[in-house]
């Protein structure tokens, strides 16, 4: 369904403005009043990672005339293969300021405002009350169902988009004409059951289309042309060239945009209501979590210790803790895993950062290995702290 444009047009377009934007005015569809809209429109894009690298980019060379950028995080290496917004002299860098540079120089006639700071339930209504369309670029679920529930409270539409591995997913959610986040996703997946692309990985051209899709649907929003992907969601499998489009209705019972709705601000805690880690892993892991180093101490010491590295095994040769066994966390979940465990030595745990290591744990201890432990930190602390000259990813 048609919409209609979402911010009034600026009074002109400068001779400057005329001459980069010409092949936007020569589209009928678009033309001088479109152009003007992209012009008054301010748009903030949340996360400056895989699908914010080029959705802030083509959201510049579009004329949006005020980009917000929000991300606390830093540039890493094993970012750019991705987030092309980045270069290598980024390395380190704040990405917020690092993506800024980059939009700058792409368009300077785009005004550019900076938001270094994590996006939290304390600053996300004043932050998005500054802007007509949100692009949620975020890879969390709690990240997510909170830009969500502030948009609805807000009344502002926002795209979305989502990938992993080989496969994307976007669509526009206004509760004022179709579904929210909620109505699609009422309740976040169990604790450990969805990888992140930190753990999955994710095929770095996929947020080049994920992306470049959130930025065709925000130009249509903006300046009310074609069919947005308002009530549909678009489901992209690169690996077989698909696409496909699933309708997603609104639901009248939804808590927050429903016809009697409980949500009615913005929840105190979304990590707690996505659940980081299960409340059995978190029990598990109390009292039970040692450090990198102290797994070192163990090491060195000839401590009967039996290293189980529950990660992927893609994931285990890139970096692996020497004298470590692979066994993937799927197969404590399933059991399997338990007849390879040794009764005669005490099971130390790791992953990369201690998520998953902590609900193999509780498999683990339910199992009678009472005095099992895992590595707070995981992999990423090993090489931090132990041995820095193995590869981090």
């Amino acid at each position: 369904m048609s919409l209609p444009p979402l911010v009034e047009p600026a009074d002109e377009l400068t001779v400057d403005e005329v001459r980069r934007y010409s092949r936007h005015l020569i589209i009928p569809d678009v033309g001088m009043a479109g152009q003007k809209r992209l012009k008054n429109a301010k748009v903030l894009c949340v996360g400056a990672g895989g699908l914010g690298s080029p959705a802030l980019m083509y959201l510049a060379a579009a004329g949006v005339g005020t980009l917000g950028i929000i991300d606390f995080d830093v540039v890493d290496e094993s970012n750019l293969q991705r987030q092309i917004i980045h270069g290598q002299s980024d390395v380190g860098r704040l990405k917020a300021e690092s993506a800024a540079a980059s939009v700058r120089e792409i368009n300077p006639l785009v005004e550019v405002v900076i938001h270094n700071t994590a996006l939290t339930t304390e600053n996300v209504m004043e932050i998005f009350s500054g802007y007509d369309l949100i692009v949620d670029g975020t890879d969390n679920f709690a990240t997510r169902y909170m830009v969500n529930d502030a948009a609805v409270l807000l009344g502002k539409p926002y795209v979305w988009g989502s990938i992993y591995r080989f496969d994307g997913q976007a669509s526009v959610f206004w509760a004022e004409h179709g579904p929210c986040y909620r109505c699609l996703y009422p309740e976040p997946p169990p604790p450990g059951m969805v990888p992140s692309c930190a753990e999955g990985g994710v095929l770095g051209v996929l947020c080049a289309s994920i992306g470049s899709i959130q930025v065709n649907e925000a130009i249509k929003l903006l300046t009310g042309i074609g069919d947005p992907l308002v009530g549909r969601l678009m489901i992209y499998d690169a690996l077989e060239m698909k696409y496909r489009d699933v309708k997603v209705r609104k639901d009248p019972e939804c808590v927050l945009c429903g016809k009697n709705p409980t949500v009615t601000e913005l929840l105190d805690d979304y990590e707690a209501f996505c659940g980081a880690i299960s409340d059995e892993a978190a029990e598990a892991a109390s009292g039970s979590t040692i450090t990198a180093l102290e797994l070192k101490g163990m090491m060195d010491r000839g401590e009967n210790i039996f290293v189980v590295d529950v990660r992927e095994p893609n994931e285990y040769e890139i970096v692996s803790i020497p004298g470590a066994t692979l066994i993937p966390k799927g197969e404590f979940l399933n059991g399997s895993a338990l007849e390879k465990l040794p009764q005669d030595k005490k099971i130390v745990l790791h992953c990369k950062s201690g998520a998953r290591s902590a609900e193999a744990l509780a498999v683990v201890k339910s199992a009678g290995f009472s005095d099992a432990v895992h590595v707070g930190g995981g992999v990423l602390s090993w090489v931090k702290t132990v041995d820095p000259s193995l590869p981090s990813y």
